[in-house]
């Protein structure tokens, strides 16, 4: 038993430590990309939007275990909802914001 406990440890602490890197290599490739002005304004903005989704994709399943679980069914679908909220407030708030002078 301790042994198959020691094998659970030790695939955790690689899972984090593979996390980790990765985390910290999707942070660096930003920062190279902005401090040597090395992409066009718009390119540059769309590389950091694309790390950052794939940074928090990272977190998810690296640190968080999205998919480890007694429902990880439910846990990804309790995320997908969450999304679904969030990008309709930020949606509907872009929207408000940028047709508001029709209504002044």
């Amino acid at each position: 038993m301790a042994s198959h406990e020691h094998t659970e440890h030790t695939g955790a602490m690689k899972s984090y430590i593979i996390g980790f890197i990765l985390s910290i290599i999707l942070t660096i490739i930003p920062l190279i990309l902005v401090l040597n002005h090395m992409m066009a304004k718009k390119l540059l903005t769309v590389s950091i939007l694309i790390a950052a989704i794939l940074q928090f994709a990272l977190q998810l399943f690296f640190f968080m275990h999205i998919r480890e679980g007694d429902g990880p069914r439910y846990n990804v679908m309790a995320l997908i909802l969450g999304l679904v909220f969030a990008v309709t407030v930020i949606l509907g708030s872009i929207w408000i914001m940028a047709f508001n002078y029709v209504v002044q």
